[in-house]
């Protein structure tokens, strides 16, 4: 059962969304210079580790929630970017070198003129908000005296926090121009992270009047719990007596929780709760959240609750939404055309939009696959059955002398009506990209006008050209005749070898693997396509 919380009078048909439209980085976490635009509904980042999605998602809750307190407890020494540091204290360390850091949300909030002017990196006429770090000029002094100290002692407390519009004026957390949560489902556990994420969806689903109201009686049935309650033994104690806390650590929003029948959030499992954490966030209410930044959403989940999530992030309406993850089910269900794709070899962020409608509507509905693996990877090798996926590894150390673990090429069963559309994306971020095929009987049709298409140097398709050589395990017979008949050749009756390997694909590639590896003979396309990858 899923918690549902059904709220009157929706948002007026005529409202216009309000969405992050760009964000620009300069020295923060791991980006030097970073720009990047946003789809109005919808925005998957995904890349390997240290990639740097948690850096946008954490970029924008900060601008978004205007906190200082919220910049001051992750600490401007652990904001700025690494390198920039480093590079400036193996510098002359002059004052006016020190660097800044900035990240500015460009909006679509024309209808608030607060947001709007030049007070941004562009110094063009826009709509947004930033947070600024940069050298406090009435401690100019005292920056300098440090700086000129022998030891790398980097000026951080020195530095000033501002949150501005781009008209120049002041914001904090008490005056947002966007409501958002982030829900990081990689600190599931987390009990403070919890409670600020009941906090926030409380806040986004009450009117002023009604919060008001409800403060107003839970602090009365304390009060009456008080008077009432513990009255009979606080009588029975001189000097002292029992009371319930009021402070600010005590209060509605600090005792809420969020039930599903009658089990509280907390006491649910990490995969439940992160799917009605995700579930509530998205519904839609009349304090609308604007925003939702979904931090590995893929966390803890069935595959089941997983085909859940995606489709109810599909009929979420009226929010931009911002999703980190490394789900080949969510990146491919959700549209890889609204997927981002993130490498920690490069600062630049690739927009997977130009890959094909056909192309990303064929990864909606294939069966599960390796998309992801493939995206993030340099060197691929395309195959199209378990049998080749199976010896590949063999054929690999044969030829190269080495252990394919220790190169950066990775080898993926796809299936022969797939190769195309992989290979669109190879096009897009240029993976290099073997393809080993089966030639059907027509190696010319099947192996060179079909991918016609793909000319790139970096795709190169590899096949026996004998058409009488039709797949993979006649190839292999014909390379390994004798090995073959040893093993497969005892018992039988109306099979010849040949056909026996054809019927029986896997349980014959894993025996081979098992017993005859180091002797194994490469069928020479295969062997082509090795030496082309690893070049």
């Amino acid at each position: 059962m899923c918690l549902y919380v059904v709220l009157p009078n929706a948002k007026n048909e005529n409202y216009e969304m309000k969405i992050i439209e760009k964000i620009k980085i300069k020295n923060f976490g791991r980006f030097k210079e970073f720009t990047l635009g946003f789809d109005k509904s919808l925005n998957l980042l995904i890349g390997d580790n240290e990639a740097g999605k948690s850096t946008i998602l954490s970029a924008i809750d900060i601008v978004l929630s205007g906190s200082r307190s919220k910049v001051e407890n992750f600490g401007i020494d652990h904001l700025f970017n690494t390198d920039v540091i480093d590079d400036f204290l193996a510098s002359e360390k002059k004052y006016e070198n020190l660097p800044i850091l900035y990240i500015e949300l460009y909006l679509n909030d024309q209808g608030n003129k607060d947001l709007d002017g030049k007070y941004n990196s562009e110094n063009i006429p826009s709509h947004g908000i930033l947070l600024m770090c940069e050298p406090r000029e009435d401690l100019s002094k005292e920056i300098k005296e440090i700086l000129e100290q022998d030891d790398d002692n980097f000026p951080f407390e020195y530095y000033s926090i501002n949150f501005k519009t781009f008209s120049g004026e002041s914001y904090t957390g008490y005056r947002r121009f966007m409501q958002h949560l982030l829900l990081d489902n990689t600190q599931i556990n987390n009990e403070y992270a919890t409670k600020s994420y009941i906090k926030t969806l409380y806040h986004n689903s009450i009117k002023d009047a009604e919060k008001n109201k409800h403060q107003n009686e839970y602090r009365k049935h304390k009060e009456n719990f008080r008077t009432t309650v513990l009255n009979e033994l606080n009588e029975r104690i001189t000097d002292y007596s029992f009371s319930v806390r009021t402070n600010s650590k005590a209060n509605l929003e600090s005792d809420l929780t969020i039930k599903e029948g009658n089990i509280e959030i907390e006491n649910k499992g990490k995969g439940r709760q992160c799917f009605i954490k995700t579930d509530f966030a998205l519904q839609k209410n009349e304090n609308e959240l604007d925003i939702i930044l979904l931090e590995e959403p893929e966390n803890h989940l069935s595959h089941i609750n997983m085909k859940k999530l995606i489709q109810r992030i599909n009929e979420s309406e009226n929010k931009q939404l911002f999703v980190a993850t490394h789900s080949n089910l969510i990146s491919t269900r959700l549209d890889l055309r609204k997927a981002v794709m993130l490498n920690s070899n490069s600062s630049q962020p690739i927009p997977l939009i130009a890959i094909p409608e056909d192309t990303a509507k064929f990864f909606m509905k294939a069966p599960d696959n390796n998309i992801l693996e493939y995206i993030l990877s340099k060197n691929v090798i395309l195959v199209e059955g378990d049998a080749e996926f199976i010896l590949l590894e063999a054929f690999y150390k044969k030829v190269t002398n080495k252990k394919l673990e220790d190169s950066e090429i990775h080898i993926i069963s796809v299936g022969g009506t797939s190769f195309k559309r992989y290979l669109d994306v190879a096009k897009l971020l240029n993976i290099k990209t073997a393809v080993i095929r089966d030639n059907d009987g027509n190696f010319q049709l099947n192996c060179v006008d079909r991918y016609s298409d793909y000319t790139e140097d970096n795709i190169e398709v590899f096949y026996d050209t004998d058409n009488a050589i039709s797949t993979f395990e006649i190839s292999f017979f014909k390379n390994n005749e004798v090995i073959c008949s040893e093993l497969f050749f005892a018992g039988r009756k109306t099979l010849t070898v040949q056909e026996y390997m054809l019927k029986n694909k896997a349980d014959v590639a894993f025996e081979l693997l098992d017993k005859k590896a180091d002797v194994l003979v490469v069928p020479d396309y295969i062997k082509r396509a090795i030496e082309w990858i690893k070049a």
